[in-house]
Parts: structure tokens; C-alpha cells; sequence
């Protein structure tokens, strides 16, 4: 799977194959820094409306916020060398909103550096 022509290939079978290959060509252009700052803003937004953050106060499920929360702490934690202090920054600062928020959500709070990402973020508070 080297070439985009070898995804185009595998993805032109399957259901909704051709636009899957115009999805690789189009992610074959965007840079490393920018996928992976669009998908951590991704994770945010979704632990966010996980934690009960949405104006209408709907969607709470903190056993998916959990998840989301400790996928996008091990992402922002590895990419943070190579994406730069910028980006890593400001990831970072979305990260612990979401962290504090899940633990103000919660009935019972995780003891301290237990709470989601905790293992790779260190303890929030």
C-alpha cells in the first residue's frame, strides 16, 4: 500500500469505493501537522459533547468521553515533538478543558492522575 494507486485499487471495490480513493488522493496532500491537529480538534469537540458541554446540555456519556479523552491524550502526548510548540500548546490547553469538565461531570471524580489521559498528561486540576 505504498501508492495511492494501490488504495484507489482496494477502496474502488468497496461500498462508496470511489469516493474513498478521492479521500486518500485528497489526504495524501495534507500535511502531518495539519491531520493531526484536525483530528485531535475532532476528538475535542466530540469529548466535549460527551462531557455534557453542548448549549443544550444533551449528549452526556462519560464512559464515551473517557475514551475519547485518554485516545486524544496518547495522540497530542506522541505527536507533541513533531508537530511544534504551537500546535502542541494548544492541543494541550483543549485537552485539560476536557479533562476538568469530565471531572466537574462526574458524580464520583477519578482520584488525582487517575481521571482520562491522566496516565500521559499528568494529574489535572
Amino acid at each position: 500500500m505504498g501508492k495511492n494507486t494501490t488504495m484507489s485499487a482496494e477502496f474502488e471495490g468497496a461500498p462508496g469505493g470511489l469516493a474513498a480513493a478521492d479521500a486518500t488522493r485528497d489526504l495524501a496532500d495534507v500535511s502531518a501537522v495539519e491531520l493531526i491537529t484536525t483530528v485531535s480538534v475532532h476528538l475535542l469537540s466530540a469529548a466535549a459533547l460527551r462531557c455534557g458541554l453542548a448549549e443544550d446540555g444533551e449528549g452526556q456519556d462519560l464512559d464515551e468521553a473517557r475514551t475519547i479523552i485518554n485516545a486524544l491524550a496518547g495522540l497530542v502526548t506522541a505527536a507533541a515533538p513533531d508537530i511544534g510548540d504551537t500546535h502542541a500548546r494548544a492541543l494541550r490547553d483543549g485537552l485539560r478543558s476536557v479533562q476538568l469538565a469530565f471531572r466537574e461531570a462526574s458524580v464520583i471524580p477519578d482520584a488525582m492522575g487517575e481521571g482520562p489521559g491522566e496516565k500521559y498528561t499528568g494529574a489535572v486540576s
